[in-house]
């Protein structure tokens, strides 16, 4: 099978009666062309399912349409659906993705990938980090391109970054236990160090003192792990009389907290209600059994993409951090979820 050559400029103007040089000013965007004439030269373009030779377009703009992504776990659970998210957005704009993975600690401090982003003549950079406690370090001062960071903030305040708001997080789960008639509800959590959880322990205390409540106990914090939810529930199983939900750090502790309990007999929801945190199930395919907050990371890397394609044609505002929203999904840790209801 023959494949048709691809249509030229002259092809074009050809078919629409207009010179070369007002076919290119068309499809560039640049000088003076009559409504008219515009029409018929979009018109043949489309005909001809015109393609703009990269190269060339490149040298007639000055954009490449390349967007490059520096990720700190390219390949991540987390990561994975920021770049995608950030990939879909741009792909609508027809604007290429090139993704680079860089060591956990050395996002963009290594001279070799600042060398290749150069070489890319890209139009922009994102640069995805692995979390809300990150804090990556800003390479906009070494770029001519703006630069955008996602889950995750840059050490210089100025950078724009969006992050998932945590505050928000916290005040959902309460309010969903809550919501659900608990009252006597704890707070197992990650590490103490952690801003983001810090941040989510204050959006719950908020919601809970809304309600005019406090922690039924001080918040226990640890790891962001089963294990430490093991440990956890040792010191919880005692106290399942004077509980009625518990809050944690994140779906792990949450797996770790649940296995210790309904081996000691307790009944999840019925004695305890359990929110946890990121939707992991979401990521292995399974039907939610914890209620759990979800981060929405694509929707995250969607509103990056978008934020960079504005600094790009110098429409956004750029600088400060951007907390965007999150959901809470219902499992059955807390009740009926609502997939299942009637």
């Amino acid at each position: 099978m023959k494949v048709r050559s691809a249509a030229t400029l002259r092809d074009i103007a050809a078919i629409s009666g207009v010179s070369v040089s007002t076919v290119s000013r068309v499809l560039n965007g640049t000088g003076r062309v009559s409504t008219e004439t515009r029409k018929r030269v979009m018109d043949a373009a489309r005909r001809l399912e015109f393609r703009p030779n990269a190269l060339a377009q490149f040298f007639a703009t000055g954009r490449s349409h390349t967007v490059a992504v520096l990720a700190q776990k390219a390949t991540g659970t987390f990561s994975m659906p920021v770049i995608l998210g950030i990939a879909g957005r741009l792909a609508k704009e027809d604007v290429a993705v090139v993704v680079y993975g860089a060591e956990e600690d050395d996002v963009g401090a290594r001279p070799e990938n600042i060398r290749k982003l150069h070489a890319r003549q890209i139009d922009g950079l994102i640069v995805v980090g692995d979390g809300n406690d990150r804090v990556l370090p800003s390479i906009s001062h070494l770029m001519d391109p703006p630069a955008v960071y996602a889950f995750g903030v840059s050490d210089h305040a100025e950078d724009p970054a969006f992050i998932p708001d945590d505050r928000m997080a916290g005040r959902l789960a309460v309010e969903h236990l809550l919501s659900i008639g608990r009252r006597r509800i704890a707070c197992v959590a990650g590490p103490a160090r952690s801003d983001a959880m810090g941040r989510r322990v204050e959006g719950a205390q908020e919601a809970l003192r809304a309600a005019g409540l406090d922690w039924a106990r001080p918040v226990m914090h640890g790891g962001w792990t089963r294990k430490w939810g093991r440990t956890a529930a040792e010191e919880i199983v005692g106290r399942l009389g004077s509980l009625d939900a518990v809050v944690c750090g994140n779906d792990f502790i949450a797996m770790g907290l649940t296995e210790v309990l309904t081996a000691r007999g307790a009944r999840i929801p019925d004695d305890l209600a359990i929110v946890g945190h990121d939707l992991w199930e979401q990521y292995i395919g399974d039907e939610p059994y914890f209620t759990s907050i979800d981060p929405m990371l694509g929707a995250l890397g969607e509103a990056v993409a978008s934020h960079l394609l504005g600094l790009i044609a110098d429409t956004a505002l750029s600088g400060g951090v951007h907390e965007l929203p999150c959901r809470l999904v219902v499992g059955h840790s807390t009740g009926t979820p609502e997939s299942d209801r009637v």
